[in-house]
């Protein structure tokens, strides 16, 4: 299940994301509400993405912000191209700029080939790996004018080394490696070309990878399956959205900036 208690406290905290913007996609439920969680206590103006739900929307909204963080909202489908580039212009004018980019949201239709319709397929891939593109495009052509900013892919082990069942999951997924990994070298590119690669944080585009996480989603894998998978995984347990989320703040900050085009695992050893 999701985890739903609060953030470290922000008295705690060393602030590194004091006034930067960020945008994370799914970010009402799981690994998204984490992320936002951890990016709004470290200082950061929170903006989550939602399709569905406003309710727990709104309870997340209202944690956060008695936690002394900030929050906005913005519901729209990730899978509808233009939906994307308004909630990317939303954002930006409601805060005024966005510095940081989660692409977190994403869904599962699991079945073996044989039995995966076209659908199944095209669904899966316009919101995991489409929808990726759909919200990054306005993002980084922003940030590049800018001079900075982070790209931030939630993929999954699955994309690495495969599942039974996931062929459209994994295939998303993995599509993600080779979308952040250009645009990577484009925006070092467009950087050092405009002459604002030198004295700024950069605009990197990294991915994390996350293995078995302890989410509302382990509740759609059967227990049998669920019992390979973590016999397979060295640490022998699930993750929890916190361990991922500390991965993506550290990626977020400024001091990351020699970071870029790298993709980060936080699974508990299974690919080893």
């Amino acid at each position: 299940m999701a985890t739903t208690g609060s953030s470290p406290q922000s008295a705690e905290r060393n602030k590194h994301l004091t006034g930067r913007v960020a945008l994370v996609t799914g970010g009402t439920r799981g690994i998204g509400a984490a992320i936002c969680r951890d990016l709004a206590a470290d200082g950061a103006v929170v903006a989550a993405g939602f399709s569905s739900n406003r309710e727990r929307a709104e309870e997340l909204r209202e944690s956060i912000e008695s936690d002394g963080g900030t929050l906005s909202l913005h519901q729209g489908d990730i899978g509808d191209w233009k939906d994307c580039q308004r909630v990317v212009h939303e954002v930006v004018k409601e805060h005024g700029r966005l510095d940081i980019l989660v692409n977190n949201a994403g869904i599962t239709i699991d079945k073996p080939i044989w039995s995966l319709s076209a659908e199944d397929w095209d669904k899966v891939l316009r919101v995991n790996l489409s929808g990726s593109f759909y919200m990054t495009k306005p993002a980084i052509a922003h940030m590049l004018q800018r001079g900075s900013g982070r790209i931030i892919f939630i993929s999954s082990v699955s994309g690495e080394i495969g599942n039974v069942g996931q062929s459209n999951y994994a295939a998303s997924k993995s599509g993600e490696f080779g979308l952040a990994k250009t645009l990577a070298r484009e925006a070092a590119l467009n950087l050092r070309l405009s002459g604002k690669l030198e004295d700024g944080i950069g605009v990197t585009v990294n991915t994390v990878t996350p293995g078995l996480i302890e989410t509302d989603m382990v509740a759609t894998i059967p227990p049998y399956m669920v019992a390979q998978i973590l016999e397979k995984t060295p640490a022998h347990r699930m993750g929890q959205p916190d361990e991922v989320a500390r991965v993506v703040n550290f990626l977020a900050q400024d001091a990351s900036s020699y970071i870029t085009g790298q993709i980060w695992s936080v699974n508990g050893g299974i690919d080893m």
